[in-house]
């Protein structure tokens, strides 16, 4: 007898289209680091988080909000010059976004969010926020899970964020899962019988995580790798494409 729980996992945006996510809870994860980054801004007391696809939207966006809002994000894993803060989980403190809209853009992660307009809702998933993330979606009988990878390669770092999902709700009962969320269960089982290599140490080796080296933000990943430091789950309102906490 066929389940009534599925959990599809795309490892990139462009293996789904937003027909396919129609009526669903979907995760989008960008590990190193949008999805980090947003969860960091809205546990320091950010209202809100604006995705924005563009540079000139963003700075658009935010000339309309002046004094409550700062831009952050990033090209190329660099600080948009002008922007006020990079895509650094770290630059997202209580003292520089509390109370304030965060106007953000990223080269990948932003733009992994497109693909959900049709989705039933949309929450924001890192390693920070593993397990309120995973509460939230115990009761959903359709989830599914869109990797933002980096420039249209599939990236380590998202691979075992989304098994690691699709693990822990197998915990919960019986579960169909798509072979891309089979691969990625499986390479996270695999992490985690690796006893002697820390998380962060994974993730260095990653393609996300060797471009951070690259660009001398490798702290970035050690932010990235604290499973559950945060209780929240940010959540897209697709209709005033906001992210907040759900």
């Amino acid at each position: 007898m066929a389940t009534s729980r599925n959990i599809e996992v795309f490892l990139l945006p462009s293996l789904v289209e937003p027909a396919d996510l129609a009526g669903k809870s979907v995760v989008v994860i960008d590990v190193l680091r949008a999805t980090t980054t947003i969860t960091h801004a809205l546990a320091a007391g950010a209202t809100e988080v604006v995705p924005c696809q563009e540079i000139d939207e963003a700075q658009k966006l935010a000339a309309t909000l002046p004094g409550t809002s700062v831009t952050g994000g990033e090209r190329g894993g660099r600080q948009i010059p002008g922007f006020d803060l990079a895509n650094s989980p770290r630059d997202y403190t209580p003292a520089r976004v509390g109370g304030k809209t965060v106007v953000f853009t990223t080269t990948n992660g932003t733009r992994a969010m497109l693909r959900c307009k049709l989705a039933r809702r949309v929450l924001i998933g890192a390693f920070v926020n593993f397990s309120a993330l995973c509460r939230e979606l115990a009761g959903d009988p359709a989830i599914a899970i869109v990797c933002a990878g980096t420039d249209g390669q599939i990236t380590r770092e998202d691979v075992l964020l989304a098994g690691a999902i699709a693990d822990e709700m197998s915990r919960l009962g019986p579960l169909e899962l798509n072979d891309q969320a089979e691969i990625a269960a499986d390479a996270w089982r695999a992490c985690v019988r690796d006893l002697t290599r820390p998380l962060g140490q994974t993730l260095r080796a990653s393609r996300g995580g060797r471009n951070l080296i690259e660009i001398g933000q490798e702290n970035d990943i050690d932010l990235a790798a604290q499973i559950d430091k945060f209780d929240i789950v940010p959540q897209l309102d697709l209709t005033t494409w906001r992210i907040r906490l759900a």
